[in-house]
């Protein structure tokens, strides 16, 4: 049973964790250094700060972490404007229907800035009633900071949300909240066993977790 959903929106809500990777590689290569797998998925979750800490170290090329966390969401900013973020299928189905029986939120590793842009783009952004960047919290997923934070800011206690995750540190950040953690894994960027192992439900297509989370609002509306 549920009062309340909390989304993720990198690869729950849009198709753009490619894109997180292809600008990290893009800005580590124009300074000679070669960005691999390893060094996205130690990205994966973390707040921009931290990732643009991470990236500049990375590079070293005596970048500051602001300018970096700056080119880097400039390229996802313009990659949004050219059409080249769009929602998952059955994205905007399951947030509005979801947003019918419940408040929802988001818990984003993005910046602020692209959160605003992504969600007023596809004209989602009226069904939150709050969204939280890890940005804005002490720590970035898998800490369960920013979890914590949305269902602060809906007025919910975080045991009476789901969570709806993606990646590996976005799953272990919603059951660390003590959140009924709900998987959509990344085929691309498949979650680790120990991750999955803490949600109660996971599909591969968005209507599946539309009816499911359906479900767990009418169940917690009845109680």
């Amino acid at each position: 049973m549920a009062e309340a959903v909390v989304f993720d929106m990198d690869g729950v809500l849009v198709e753009s964790e490619h894109l997180w990777e292809e600008g990290w590689a893009a800005f580590a290569a124009e300074r000679g250094a070669r960005w691999g797998a390893e060094q996205t998925k130690s990205c994966q979750g973390m707040s921009a700060p931290e990732w643009a800490t991470f990236l500049t170290e990375f590079a070293g090329a005596g970048d500051s972490p602001e300018d970096t966390e700056r080119a880097v969401v400039d390229g996802m900013v313009a990659a949004l404007e050219e059409g080249r973020i769009e929602l998952l299928d059955g994205a905007r189905e399951m947030v509005t229907d979801t947003a019918g029986l419940g408040p929802i939120a988001l818990a984003s590793s993005a910046p602020r800035r692209l959160i605003d842009a992504v969600l007023v783009h596809h004209g989602i952004d009226h069904h939150f009633k709050a969204t939280v960047s890890s940005a804005e919290v002490p720590r970035g997923k898998p800490s369960p900071d920013v979890y914590l934070a949305a269902a602060e800011k809906l007025g919910v206690p975080a045991a009476d949300c789901c969570a709806v995750e993606d990646s590996s540190n976005g799953l272990r950040a919603a059951a660390a909240a003590g959140m009924h953690v709900v998987a959509i894994p990344n085929p691309q960027y498949p979650p680790a066993e120990d991750a999955l192992a803490g949600a109660s439900f996971a599909a591969s297509d968005h209507d599946s977790v539309r009816r499911h989370l359906l479900s767990q609002l009418k169940e917690g509306d009845r109680s």
